[in-house]
């Protein structure tokens, strides 16, 4: 049974415009909370224990709000440069266990981590099917176990419908590969490019499929929506 959970919060979300100019992202409101708190109670319905939020951008709103709760930690990443860098400040707090790793801005239901924790595999993808996953990441599996992943594909030229959904079960062995990332033509440390390389090394990579309720906000039309 995995017992902990990773949450990305560094970034601003410029995408956001003006609504992220004094807070990170991760603490925008849905329904009166910050959307940070929603994604903490599924995680807990879920059965997760332990939380690490890994902070950057305004960390010291997320610590204020979320520092008296018990079971959870907190690590500032400085610089923030990219997702993997991110992700393998977490390599204490996980020790020798599996965990989960979420992105601060993604809500789905309970199920769908209790789902993708039950599967066995090296590494755990969860996966949404849309039209046309351009404007995330395409996946192509055979049989639920992934052979590719393509970030940002050209649109109209995937012919997988599997949206890379924005969380992910790990074993420690992540660590490895998120030690060893190149710097991204984005000047980042991207967490993506620690997949593909274990992909490469033949590991066993699976996708989680999600059923239910899922949402990137990533948009202000997408926070408009939540709050609708």
């Amino acid at each position: 049974m995995i017992r902990k959970a990773v949450i990305l919060a560094a970034g601003r979300g410029t995408r956001m415009g003006n609504m992220t100019q004094e807070i990170p992202k991760p603490m925008l409101e849905i329904r009166g909370r910050p959307m940070l708190a929603h994604i903490l109670d599924n995680l807990r319905t879920a059965g997760l224990l332990e939380f690490l939020i890994v902070t950057g951008y305004h960390g010291e709103t997320i610590t204020s709000y979320f520092g008296e709760e018990p079971g959870i930690g907190f690590v500032s990443q400085n610089p923030v440069n990219g997702t993997g860098s991110a992700a393998l400040l977490a390599e204490s707090f996980a020790g020798n266990e599996p965990f989960l790793l979420t992105y601060g801005d993604i809500l789905c239901e309970p199920v769908e981590y209790s789902r993708a924790i039950a599967i066995q595999a090296d590494a755990v993808v969860a996966v949404k099917a849309v039209d046309d996953p351009w404007q995330g990441a395409a996946v192509y599996e055979t049989q639920g176990r992934i052979t590719r992943i393509i970030e940002k594909p050209p649109k109209g030229t995937s012919t997988t419908r599997w949206n890379s959904a924005g969380f992910y079960i790990f074993r420690p062995l992540v660590f490895d590969y998120l030690r060893r990332l190149p710097l991204s033509p984005r000047g980042e440390y991207e967490l993506p490019s620690a997949l593909e390389a274990m992909l490469a090394d033949g590991l066993d990579l699976r996708i989680s499929v999600i059923e239910g309720a899922w949402r990137d906000v990533g948009r202000p039309e997408d926070l408009a929506a939540m709050n609708s």
